[in-house]
Formats: C-alpha cells, sequence, structure tokens
C-alpha cells in the first residue's frame, strides 16, 4: 500500500492506495505468510478469529468482545464464509460462534476449506474496497 493523502491530509482508502503488486499479493493471499512467524511464536494460532485493528476494541458490545476469548487465528470461521465480503455483523456473529464450538475437527474443516478459497480467491475484498470497509461499532 501507498501513504497517499487526499487535499484536507485524509489517508485515501485501501482501494486507493492498493499498488498492483499488493493486489496479487492479495488476491492470492501471500501477504498472509509473514503470520506465520506469530504462529511460531505461540502469538497466534492458525485457526481462531482474525486479528482487528486495535483501535477497535473500544467499539466492541459484550458480545462481540467474546472473539477475544480464544487465541487469534490466520484463518477462522468467518474467513471461511464470506471472508471481506460479509458484513461486520455477520463476521462477529460467526466469530463468536466460533469461541462456542471451536474443536480439532472443526479446525481440520476450517483448514481444508481455506485452502479452497485461496484456490477460488473468494470473497477476497468487499465491493467497493481492497479490503474491508472500516469497523464503527454497533450494538449487535
Amino acid at each position: 500500500m501507498r501513504n497517499v493523502y487526499d487535499d484536507n491530509g485524509i489517508l485515501l482508502s485501501d482501494e486507493q492506495r492498493l499498488t498492483r503488486l499488493g493486489g496479487i499479493l492479495r488476491s492470492t493471499s501471500l501477504d498472509e505468510i509473514p503470520e506465520f512467524i506469530n504462529v511460531i511464536k505461540g502469538e497466534m494460532s492458525l485457526v481462531g478469529p482474525r486479528p482487528l485493528l486495535m483501535e477497535y476494541l473500544p467499539l466492541y458490545n459484550k458480545q462481540q468482545f467474546r472473539r477475544h476469548d480464544v487465541t487469534p487465528g490466520i484463518t477462522g470461521w468467518a474467513q471461511v464464509n464470506g471472508r471481506n465480503a460479509i458484513s461486520w455483523e455477520e463476521k462477529f456473529k460467526l466469530d463468536v460462534w466460533y469461541v462456542d464450538n471451536q474443536s480439532f475437527l472443526l479446525d481440520l474443516k476450517i483448514l481444508f476449506l481455506t485452502f479452497l478459497k485461496v484456490l477460488s480467491q473468494d470473497g477476497v475484498s468487499k465491493s467497493g474496497y481492497a479490503t474491508i470497509d472500516y469497523f464503527n461499532g454497533n450494538s449487535v
């Protein structure tokens, strides 16, 4: 991504800042490879809710915050059920469902489905965004 600002000094959207190489890395999910270092260090798991921006923390309601009851992962239930193409509400719902239903077999299923998603490049971005829109909080 490039650091490009508008005339008012506001950072342009991801879509406007994404380079051609960045687009290729995103569409093939190769940009996720460095996160394996976090898995090796024990800071992340292969499967779990994807970590979000720290600035979102005060915006979560009690139910949404439950996604932090498990270790964050490189891939998760929300990623194999829509990735960035689903709403924030649905993403949080899927993350909390995973927290409540976590198991070894579910993790294996998620890893298999992730492989299929990466091959199909399905749901890489939300329509009109390079990734997904900004989370502004809600009461869901």
